[in-house]
């Protein structure tokens, strides 16, 4: 179902005309104050989501279309956003995923088991579980969901929700400048995101950042 969600947002970005007007200050986007730090060349985009969020699971197929499309020298990463102790473990699951190589395999799984098999991985032993069920090493996965690099950067991930004044989930930051959401960018009868023009916002701050 997603695969195919996929590729109709596919012909419907790759067929827009993107003539549309300069995105809306404050309604679309907003600009981050005071912007935060970026290293590198690139433009830096990040995605704030939450495993657990309704929202950024409907908003992922629109993110992968726009991650296969992106424009060139953008650098993509995603923060999973953390606004109290409760998501924490969620945190330390995306990262555990990542250094042992499973995030590619098992990111989409993460969101199937919230949202359409209705486990609830909110701590350590129900993460645990979970992981075993995929045919992980359950060694090395346990040692490194416990390791001290996982810790860190999930506490990073906490203190840049709070530095980026993240307000919900999922929401874009590009280059520590500018923030927009799917929920800024809706369709005039405000039934759902506005694809075609979420991604002209989008890439028209990318562009504004070169």
């Amino acid at each position: 179902m997603k695969r195919t969600i996929a590729v109709l947002l596919m012909l419907v970005v790759s067929t827009a005309v993107f003539a549309q007007g300069v995105p809306v200050a404050g309604k679309e986007f907003k600009q981050l104050d005071p912007p935060q730090p970026v290293t590198g060349n690139q433009v830096e985009v990040l995605e704030f989501f939450s495993y657990a969020c309704s929202h950024c699971d409907a908003f992922e197929p629109i993110l992968n279309t726009w991650l296969s499309t992106k424009p060139k020298g953008v650098t993509f990463k995603h923060v999973p956003a953390v606004f109290n102790k409760r998501m924490i473990p969620l945190a330390q699951l995306y990262y555990t995923l990542e250094e042992t190589d499973n995030l590619d395999k098992l990111h989409a799984k993460v969101y199937d088991a919230f949202h359409r098999q209705g486990k609830n991985l909110s701590d350590r032993a129900s993460i645990m579980e979970w992981a075993a069920a995929q045919g992980v090493d359950m060694k090395k996965f346990e040692a490194t969901y416990d390791s001290f690099s996982v810790g860190t950067q999930t506490q990073r991930a906490m203190q840049m929700t709070r530095n980026y004044r993240i307000p919900g989930t999922p929401y874009m930051v590009v280059n520590g400048t500018y923030m927009t959401g799917p929920s800024m960018v809706v369709r005039p009868d405000g039934r759902g995101v506005d694809v075609t023009r979420f991604v002209y916002v989008l890439n028209t701050l990318i562009d504004i950042e070169r």
